[in-house]
């Protein structure tokens, strides 16, 4: 049982790592965004890779 429930908080943290990445990449200002490559309409792609290590 505790590894059922320690999967579901580390896959809630992970979610909200998530979200709260996405969040930021697409709240970039333009100008900002694109000096370190990133395009604010890739960021749930972004975001996804980052935190699931997948792209």
């Amino acid at each position: 049982m505790r590894k059922f429930i320690g999967r579901l908080v580390s896959a809630a943290e992970r979610r909200a790592r998530y979200a709260r990445t996405r969040r930021e990449i697409a709240r970039l200002p333009l100008d900002v965004a694109l000096d370190v490559d990133l395009y604010p309409r890739d960021a749930a792609r972004i975001a996804r890779a980052a935190v699931y290590g997948r792209d």
